[in-house]
């Protein structure tokens, strides 16, 4: 499928690496929905990316929402081919810290976001895309989530993220087989330390030291970088039930 192609839903779009993703399909022609929970930025980011962009406000927690979302974009979009998602949390939390044990709700807000928000986005982009027409190569449209090295190399702190995180990568393949046969693509990206809105509010002092943890390049990664990424997996039909890391070579210490 080429970028131009692209009827794309973004989660996560108002901002980060959603963003990024968004401006790179509408830079190559494509269209995009973004969908987030932020009404503002989201207003702001489609119309900063113009008329092939728009924004619809979604709770990827929320199964109706979900849904009514998706089918609100292919509408606005005249079809949904590509979902890519890219809407997550990440607070720290120790299983067993000085305030206590770590709360139920906790863990349960992480993965109801980062995981399960994945799932729902997924399973409604597939009944659309399954009424797709297929393109010359049989594809009818592409599934990209978003994981983490913390899946593989989860650091202390990071059980809840680690577990949402290592979820979206274990369903990683199971999903592109069953969906194959509908001409449906799955992949996922587990980027190292990037420039995200959440990084970059940590003070520069810890942003400069989790730079210099990245072997090669040592710095922190670009939302751009991880864009091209994706793009790449747009368009290279090969590409199919893996997680490929985009980290620089980074293998996380324990904290």
């Amino acid at each position: 499928m080429q970028l131009k192609e692209s009827r794309a839903v973004v989660t996560g779009g108002a901002s980060g690496l959603g963003l990024a993703v968004a401006g790179r399909i509408v830079q190559a022609g494509g269209k995009v929905a973004l969908f987030d929970v932020n009404e503002t930025q989201g207003a702001t980011a489609a119309a900063t990316l113009g008329e092939r962009a728009c924004f619809i406000a979604t709770d990827v927690t929320d199964e109706a929402a979900v849904n009514s979302a998706v089918d609100r974009a292919r509408e606005r979009m005249g079809g949904v081919n590509t979902a890519v998602n890219c809407a997550g949390i990440g607070m720290p939390g120790r299983l067993v810290g000085k305030q206590g044990a770590m709360a139920a709700a906790f863990f349960r807000k992480m993965i109801e976001i980062n995981l399960v928000g994945t799932v729902l986005i997924a399973k409604a982009a597939a009944v659309v895309m399954q009424q797709n027409a297929a393109n010359a190569a049989g594809e009818r449209g592409v599934i990209i989530m978003t994981a983490s090295v913390a899946a593989f190399d989860g650091q202390i702190g990071q059980v809840a993220y680690a577990a949402s995180k290592g979820g979206i990568v274990a369903m990683t393949l199971p999903m592109a087989r069953e969906l194959a046969s509908s001409g449906i693509r799955v992949m996922t990206v587990a980027p190292g330390l990037f420039a995200t809105p959440m990084m970059k509010g940590l003070p520069q002092e810890a942003q400069d030291s989790l730079a210099k943890q990245t072997p090669f390049p040592p710095r922190l990664g670009e939302p751009d970088e991880f864009a091209a990424m994706v793009g790449h997996i747009i368009e290279n039909t090969m590409l199919n039930g893996e997680t490929i890391r985009l980290d620089g070579a980074i293998r996380m210490a324990p904290r």
